[in-house]
């Protein structure tokens, strides 16, 4: 069984997932950066992100450092334009970072609003597809002489200033799961060898106790 510590420590988790809030990594294919960004995406509570790559080895790459993340959701799809849609369809504002005369300071945003952020390859910046999904485009503004940050450190600039709004907002005092949801991810989060047992046999999760125990006789994997 789970040690009750580390059950509560899943519970606030989902308690603070903010399900419209998401990140789409356009072609972004160092293992570090990926990485890098799935972890601040974590730390500001999004349950799912989706990295986009038109390229095989780009693909690996993401498969690789999805697979490292046992807290954050990773979508893989070779196009943004299925992912576009699915977002437009879930009403999301889509936010574009890139620098271009009509991009806004990243600040000036609501990101209270359900947002979809969008965070080009290293080098040549978000496809075109992505530019046609954008309702806005962002940049960060910078005194210095470099032109362009990380794109893992600014991913993540971006990233807090919407955890900044929304707690201010109350937003994570709200959970965003329907009842029937939470209680399966928190099994799936707190077992997840068993689950997928379970899973794979069409048998239902156990019903957790507030330690996150469950009577093993409900359970004949």
């Amino acid at each position: 069984m789970i040690a009750p510590e580390r059950f509560q420590k899943i519970r606030q988790l989902l308690d603070k997932r903010q399900t419209d809030l998401t990140l789409v990594m356009d072609n972004v294919n160092k293992p570090h950066n990926l990485a890098a960004i799935i972890r601040s995406c974590d730390a500001v509570g999004i349950h799912k992100v989706h990295a986009i790559s038109r390229r095989s080895t780009i693909r690996t790459r993401q498969h690789t450092a999805a697979g490292a993340s046992r807290w954050v959701k990773v979508g893989l799809s070779e196009s943004i334009t299925p992912v576009g849609q699915q977002i437009r369809e879930a009403g999301m504002q889509i936010l574009v970072a890139t620098y271009r005369p009509d991009a806004v300071d990243f600040r000036s945003i609501d990101y209270t609003r359900p947002t979809a952020i969008v965070m080009g390859e290293e080098l040549k910046g978000p496809s075109e597809e992505a530019l046609g999904l954008a309702d806005h485009f962002i940049f960060i503004p910078m005194c210095g002489m470099v032109e362009s940050l990380n794109v893992s450190v600014a991913a993540a600039l971006i990233l807090f200033e919407a955890q900044r709004q929304r707690q201010a907002a109350g937003m994570y005092d709200v959970r965003h799961f329907s009842d029937g949801e939470f209680e399966r991810l928190l099994f799936e989060y707190a077992y997840p060898r068993l689950s997928a047992v379970l899973r794979e046999q069409g048998k239902p999760y156990p019903k957790l106790d507030e330690n996150g125990s469950f009577n093993a006789g409900e359970v004949t994997a």
